[in-house]
């Protein structure tokens, strides 16, 4: 397993490095009008960059079964964090959101810990009851009632995507940990109607989702950032306009070193950069949920399985957004966007990769489609 772990780690490294040039040419004009210091944001990148690779190198080397009996007090403490965060005066609350608390000159989300945190709970959970996963109590009514707690404090942040992103992967845990296919579908559907409920009374995002329909129409508000980022693509066209020689990041694209950097790297190194992105995060799909297959025990599989996707789908979901395929949400590009509180976190999360990886004997590839037969069978 030691191949898929240092591709893994290359993949990483990599998708960093180009975190840390787009961010150096991204970032250089805000920085200066706003703290006269054109390498403000990337300071504060390169700090938390070696924050992460503290984070990853201590849990790499923590045997990752520890993680089980620090299962229910990591998920209490998120719990806490978010609850602190939602309390005037406690949480910093920033363009209508209160997501962050103030550490000192540091920011931290604890939404980002929250999502460790809701993996680490569901994986030690669904090993935990392994054969009675298929109950209703055990199996769907406990682990969503946990998963559920976190969902709702993230949601009334508000912090929409972030909800939608650790729903999902929670979802597909509990699946692939063994709950009933029913139930789950049962649930989906309930939380899906709830979700569209509260955009539906939402006038902010009731006017992303409209804009996101219809572009054209809402050009000069709602779809501004959006028509700008596909624009920046545009332009780059297949080999792009150069590094620095960005137009969109003159304050055409709004802040666009965080959740839209995207569509920079697109305008300024092309299309085939672009397509790297994508197939970086596929390679690093592929080596997590190798590892997570070939795990000692249900609980690795698991656990391996929803940092993967904990990653991936993040990476997705915010590749879909720059690229006009979903509606507009603040979630930042793992690895490359600014954020301080994502990129310990993302890094935290590939250090238990490796830490499933190095306890990982030789087993047979009859793993993957054990998984596979057993998904098949629920269904």
């Amino acid at each position: 397993m030691w191949k898929t772990a240092s591709i893994l780690v290359t993949i990483v490294l990599v998708l960093i490095t180009l975190g840390v040039v787009m961010l150096a040419s991204t970032s250089s004009i805000q920085g200066d009008q706003l703290f006269k210091d054109p390498n403000y944001f990337l300071k504060r990148q390169l700090l938390w960059l070696v924050v992460g690779f503290l984070a990853a190198f201590l849990t790499s080397n923590i045997d990752y079964h520890y993680w089980k009996p620090l299962a229910l007090p990591l998920a209490l403490f998120s719990v806490i964090l978010l609850v602190m965060v939602l309390i005037p005066g406690v949480g910093l609350n920033i363009k209508g959101s209160s997501r962050w608390l103030r550490f000192g000159s540091a920011n931290f989300q604890p939404s980002e810990l929250a999502k460790l945190a809701t993996v680490i709970f569901l994986a030690w959970w669904m090993s935990r009851v392994q054969r009675h996963a298929l109950e209703l109590v055990r199996g769907l009514v406990i682990p969503l009632g946990g998963l559920g707690l976190i969902l709702g404090l993230i949601f009334i942040e508000p912090d929409f995507g972030t909800t939608m992103l650790i729903g999902v992967v929670g979802m597909t845990l509990m699946f692939v940990g063994g709950s009933r296919i029913s139930y789950l579908v049962v649930a989906a559907a309930a939380g899906l109607c709830g979700f569209t409920l509260a955009i539906m009374q939402d006038a902010e995002r009731m006017r992303r989702v409209t804009a996101f329909l219809n572009p054209e129409k809402y050009a000069k508000d709602e779809a501004f950032q959006l028509l700008n980022a596909i624009y920046a693509f545009v332009v780059g066209g297949g080999g792009g306009v150069g590094l620095g020689q960005s137009l969109q990041k003159h304050f055409y694209l709004p802040e666009a070193h965080t959740d839209f950097i995207f569509a920079i790297l697109g305008e300024e190194l092309g299309l085939t950069a672009s397509l790297s992105v994508v197939v970086l995060f596929i390679g690093l799909f592929i080596c997590g949920t190798r590892i997570s297959f070939r795990a000692q025990d249900q609980f690795g599989k698991l656990l391996g399985f929803g940092l993967t996707m904990m990653i991936v789908v993040q990476a997705a979901i915010n590749i879909g957004v720059v690229t006009g395929s979903l509606p507009t949400k603040g979630l930042p590009l793992p690895f490359i966007s600014f954020g301080g509180s994502s990129l310990m976190v993302s890094l935290a999360m590939i250090g238990v990769l490796i830490n499933i990886a190095r306890q990982s004997g030789d087993e047979t590839e009859t793993d993957e489609s054990r998984c596979i037969k057993d998904a098949a069978h629920r269904i």
